[in-house]
């Protein structure tokens, strides 16, 4: 593995491939938060607002903002607002490295993240780009097609509601009700 010009991008690779596991992705919790949170809470802060072309010089350094930017402040900002800020230079970053083909390059447990910023997106447009991305990945298949089926019925995701101090329908109390949920 070809390490990342920048240290940031660098540690934060490692760290998320190394140290931590599928377990700690999908699951989290309060030690992953922790150790994100001390380590690169700055980073987060003090790059969200660059441009995303300032990301894309090379494919370690864009892989790891896609993490930074899309994966890092879900654990950062649990059931705050800011969870979702910046979703958007995630998504961004992925277009660019899913356009130069970088994605392809990668181990195929690392390729899945740099479609996710696709897959969270409240985006019609976004989740087709997502099925497409993931069509290929058997094991994030369902999750790709049950995120699409979501925006397509309601537009949004439903469980974000409540974190982003939006009115929830009965359609969509029911259907977080019945664990579509991540």
């Amino acid at each position: 593995m070809t390490a990342a010009p920048r240290r940031w991008a660098a540690e934060l690779l490692y760290v998320w491939f190394h140290r931590l596991g599928p377990e700690d992705w999908y699951r989290g919790g309060a030690a992953v938060d922790a150790l994100l949170r001390r380590r690169f809470a700055r980073e987060w802060h003090a790059l969200r607002h660059r441009p995303a072309r300032t990301f894309l010089l090379d494919r370690r350094t864009a892989q790891a903002a896609v993490l930074l930017f899309d994966q890092v402040p879900r654990n950062l900002f649990r059931d705050d607002p800011r969870a979702f800020a910046t979703d958007p230079l995630a998504r961004r970053i992925a277009k660019g490295m899913i356009a130069r083909g970088w994605h392809h390059r990668l181990p195929r447990r690392e390729r899945a993240f740099v479609g996710m910023p696709l897959m969270h997106s409240e985006a019609i447009a976004d989740q087709r780009a997502s099925l497409a991305f993931f069509a290929r990945q058997p094991e994030q298949r369902p999750f790709a097609q049950s995120h699409w089926r979501m925006i397509a019925r309601f537009g949004r995701f439903p469980h974000r509601n409540p974190v982003l101090d939006r009115r929830s329908t009965a359609a969509e109390r029911r259907a977080v009700d019945a664990g579509m949920a991540w």
